[in-house]
């Protein structure tokens, strides 16, 4: 990451589109934590994008002043890896919902984690969809009644987020809650620092849509990961994330390790195959001719 000459602060990486956001929408705290956590870390503004796919959170690049890139439903993380693999030194952040990104787009999730994409993957989870009026999201409670599923969702279980992320790969797995702008800017700072691939899945309330899962409850229901929780233990960060205290929701770093990226690994390939970008092509065809 890149700083600039004068200290930005949280307002310099505010465009001027105002968010369209329905009041009392938690994503207003999280695009709020998003810009003091690029403030702290004096991000570039020519030199971070912000990317996401569909959803009423994936509008937020239009909110930044950073480059952004709003793609398709689902196809977040492939263009997020392009932009990383054809200029390495950019900042990439990844913005996007639970239907987007693990539905439509969960296909691509862990061939990002396992690869260890050196990119930074926001997840606002509301449980629901919303931009769409309401249906029952991978990430709804079992049996949820949405205006799909009337007699409410017949899928036997829902996706923990978390325990996909650990379990595909993920280098950096952390969780907050968007009426905790403290605690969520500071994990989406260390996020963002981390080298390889993060992945932040932040509680988000949607009051439009979904009455079950709703501030007041997750205001009462978070609590802190336990200060003897060792982070970088795979085994006890599943546990946490599959077995939390009864009607409690761990906010935290759950699991924090390095090992290499993908770049790493690309960087190893050039130098075996002796890459040239100067190389003649002809030269090269003339190798493999038969």
């Amino acid at each position: 990451m890149t700083a600039t000459a004068e200290a930005l602060k949280p307002k310099d990486y505010k465009s001027d589109i105002r968010p369209v956001w329905c009041p009392g929408c938690g994503d207003y705290g999280v695009l709020n934590s998003v810009q003091s956590a690029f403030a702290a870390l004096q991000l570039d503004l020519y030199n971070t994008v912000c990317v996401s796919g569909i959803g009423c959170s994936s509008r937020l690049p239009y909110f930044m002043k950073t480059y952004g890139f709003h793609s398709l439903h689902g196809r977040s993380l492939p263009v997020a890896t392009g932009l990383k693999l054809a200029n390495p030194n950019l900042e990439v952040v990844v913005f996007g919902g639970d239907g987007d990104l693990f539905s439509i787009g969960g296909g691509h999730f862990p061939h990002v984690a396992r690869k260890n994409t050196d990119i930074t993957l926001v997840m606002m989870d509301n449980h629901i969809y919303g931009l769409t009026k309401g249906q029952a999201s991978p990430t709804s409670n079992t049996g949820m009644v949405s205006v799909t599923t009337p007699w409410g969702a017949p899928d036997p279980a829902s996706v923990n987020p978390l325990a996909y992320a650990l379990t595909y790969g993920a280098t950096f797995v952390a969780q907050s809650f968007s009426g905790n702008p403290k605690a969520m800017t500071e994990i989406i700072k260390q996020a963002i620092s981390h080298k390889g691939f993060s992945y932040v899945n932040i509680i988000s309330p949607c009051l439009t849509f979904n009455k079950i899962d709703t501030f007041d409850f997750y205001k009462d229901a978070f609590v802190d990961l336990p200060d003897d929780h060792d982070k970088s233990n795979l085994v006890a960060a599943l546990d946490k994330a599959v077995n939390p205290p009864t009607g409690k929701v761990y906010n935290g770093i759950y699991f924090q390790t390095q090992r290499p990226t993908l770049l790493d690994g690309l960087k190893k390939i050039k130098e075996k195959a002796k890459a040239d970008k100067n190389r003649d092509l002809n030269t090269f065809i003339d190798e493999f001719k038969p």
